[in-house]
């Protein structure tokens, strides 16, 4: 086990690098210009009012004229000692902005898991347990359902139906969880309610086939016939050994409601980092893009690691070679 984790640990920093090569040649070779989205107020097109002298001088500030290996090191270099680079558009400290804006992201994603695991287990291991019965059947509906139908239309049906029936909408704006919890709750909870809903349903149709595989096993009937009752049989034997499948694919689905809370934020006006890259996408800003794609892509590779470790708590008799 500690040669395993050893292992992954070393295989992370290249990882990463990794991470951030691509990330930086993607945005090397995409068509745009930050310097011409600055100079034609975020619209990204040439010739508004603005001459090849400008966009010259621009560039040469803003360091685009650099050759891109010079640029790239200059960058990896900042993102060593902790210094994310200034916006290209808006001039400020990326650092600052983000620091802002991804507890309000990782607080919704939090919630979405949340209330995804929370519902979509037992709702799992009771369709599992009354497998073929109306609630079943039910379940499996809603189920498909909620894998086809992607978060963003979700999203878009929930504010559609607060604002045309109730006549509500969530607060705009966000307040901190420590200083008012309802309304915090209040601005996050369709949110999050969007952003779980297919994660819920994924996660309970492999809930509900991971029991049905375990209940079938020899040692479940070895447990009935030692008398124990359905209620242990089902919640100590059966759902502990079912858990590993659950585990992984919740620690993937963690990365997708990360990536899917763009989105989520951009409808519900939630400023999270979300619609912070919305932003930067519009402005060509390539610092800050760059900056929430690393750290993106580490932290669902610090998830991954911790989802394999976790396999190892939860069953004992695997073993990491």
């Amino acid at each position: 086990m500690k040669a395993y984790i050893l292992k992954r640990l070393l295989l992370f920093p290249p990882t990463v690098v990794l991470v951030t090569l691509v990330v930086f040649l993607i945005m090397a070779i995409i068509p745009g210009d930050a310097a011409i989205a600055i100079l034609s107020g975020g619209e990204g097109r040439s010739g508004g009012g603005f001459g090849q002298e400008d966009l010259d001088r621009l560039r040469h500030q803003l360091g685009l004229d650099r050759p891109v290996i010079v640029q790239y090191g200059d960058w990896i270099w900042g993102l060593v000692r902790g210094d994310l680079g200034d916006s290209l558009y808006y001039r400020v400290p990326v650092r600052d902005e983000i620091q802002e804006r991804f507890l309000v992201t990782l607080e919704l994603t939090i919630i979405a898991v949340l209330i995804a695991g929370l519902l979509a287990i037992p709702i799992g291991v009771l369709s599992a347990v009354k497998q073929d019965t109306i609630f079943d059947y039910w379940i499996k509906s809603v189920t498909l359902m909620g894998i086809a139908l992607p978060s963003f239309w979700v999203a878009l049906l929930v504010v559609a139906a607060l604002s045309y029936w109730f006549n509500w909408l969530p607060p705009l704006g966000y307040v901190h969880l420590w200083e008012k919890p309802f309304t915090n709750l209040e601005q996050l909870i369709f949110p999050a309610l969007a952003l779980a809903f297919t994660e819920l349903a994924f996660t309970a149709r492999i809930t509900r086939s991971s029991m049905l595989e375990v209940m079938r096993a020899d040692y479940m009937r070895t447990a009935r016939a030692k008398g124990l009752s359905e209620t242990v049989v089902v919640v100590r034997h059966a759902l502990k050994n079912a858990l590993l499948p659950v585990i992984t694919v919740s620690g993937w689905q963690f990365g997708r409601l990360l990536g899917g809370a763009v989105v989520i934020e951009e409808i519900f006006v939630v400023p999270g980092i979300g619609r912070y890259l919305i932003d930067a996408i519009g402005h060509r800003d390539y610092t800050v893009i760059q900056s929430l794609m690393v750290i993106l892509a580490t932290m669902i590779l610090a998830i991954n690691l911790i989802t394999d470790l976790l396999y190892g708590w939860i069953n004992p008799r695997i073993r990491y070679g």
